[in-house]
C-alpha cells in the first residue's frame, strides 16, 4: 500500500484551509463518536492540520430516525463546548428510503447549505428505486448531494454520467482514494476523479485512530494531488 516518493494527505498540503463535507462527529446520535470529548480531540488535531471548515452529517435513516430537531440541539451543545477555529455545520446525511421519502415530502430536511441535501444508498445491494428518489429530489427543487458514490460496486459507468449530468453532485470519501475501502473501491474512485465527476470530498470519520491512520497513509502521487486539490474547498 506504501510507495516511496508518495505522500499522505497530511504531508500534501491539501488540507491547508481545506473542507470536510461529511463527518460522523456529532457525538452519541449514530454509529460515529460516541463521547463529546472525543470530537473535541479530533476537531484540535484536524485544526493543526488546517482544516477551516466541517460538516458534521450524522446518519438519518429508517434504522436510525433521527429527528432535526434534536440534532439541531445536539449541535447546539457541540458549539457551546468546541473553543477552536474549525466553522462547524450542521446537515445530515439520508438514506434513501422510505423514512427520506417522508422527510422530503415535508420538507424537513437538514440542508448542506442551501438547497443541497446528503444522501447515500447501501453499498452492497440497491435498495428501492435509487434513481427515482434522486429524480424526486430534484423536482422539488433539491440538489443532491451523493454520498460516497465509489463504494456502490453494482453501479454502471453511465449511471454516474446520467447523475452529473442531472446536476447531482459526488462527494468522494477520501480514504476511498487513500485505499482504506480496498482496490475495487479505491480504482473506482481513481476513474471517477480522473473524470472529473466529483465536486466535493468528505472524511466520513467515525473514529479518532482511524482517520489518523487514513490521513497518514503515503499513498498519493502528484498527479492525485493535483485532482484532489479542487475537491478541498467548499461547495458554490
Amino acid at each position: 500500500m506504501f510507495s516511496l516518493g508518495k505522500k499522505s494527505l497530511i504531508g500534501s498540503s491539501l488540507l491547508q484551509g481545506a473542507v470536510d463535507n461529511h463527518s460522523h462527529l456529532l457525538p452519541a446520535v449514530d454509529d460515529g463518536v460516541r463521547r463529546i470529548e472525543t470530537t473535541l480531540e479530533i476537531l484540535e488535531w484536524l485544526e493543526g492540520l488546517g482544516l477551516k471548515e466541517l460538516w458534521c452529517t450524522p446518519h438519518i435513516m429508517e434504522d436510525v430516525p433521527n429527528e432535526s430537531d434534536t440534532l439541531k440541539r445536539r449541535f447546539e451543545k457541540l458549539q457551546e463546548s468546541y473553543k477552536g477555529k474549525i466553522e462547524l455545520h450542521l446537515a445530515a446525511e439520508y438514506m434513501l428510503d422510505n423514512l427520506y421519502l417522508q422527510r422530503l415530502n415535508a420538507r424537513d430536511l437538514l440542508c448542506h447549505g442551501e438547497g443541497k441535501v446528503l444522501v447515500e444508498t447501501s453499498t452492497v445491494l440497491p435498495v428501492g428505486n435509487v434513481f427515482e428518489l434522486i429524480f424526486r429530489t430534484l423536482s422539488a427543487g433539491y440538489k443532491p448531494i451523493f454520498a460516497h458514490p465509489e463504494r456502490y460496486l453494482y453501479m454502471e459507468p453511465q449511471q454516474y454520467e446520467s447523475l452529473v449530468s442531472q446536476g447531482v453532485v459526488l462527494q468522494l470519501n477520501l480514504p476511498s482514494i487513500l485505499g482504506f475501502y480496498g482496490k475495487d473501491v479505491a480504482r473506482r474512485a481513481a476513474w471517477l476523479l480522473e473524470k472529473g465527476y466529483y465536486s466535493i470530498s468528505g472524511s466520513d470519520c467515525h473514529r479518532f485512530q482511524r482517520i489518523q491512520e487514513q490521513y497518514s497513509a503515503k499513498v498519493l502521487d502528484k498527479k492525485t494531488i493535483e485532482r484532489l486539490r479542487p475537491l478541498m474547498g467548499e461547495l458554490l
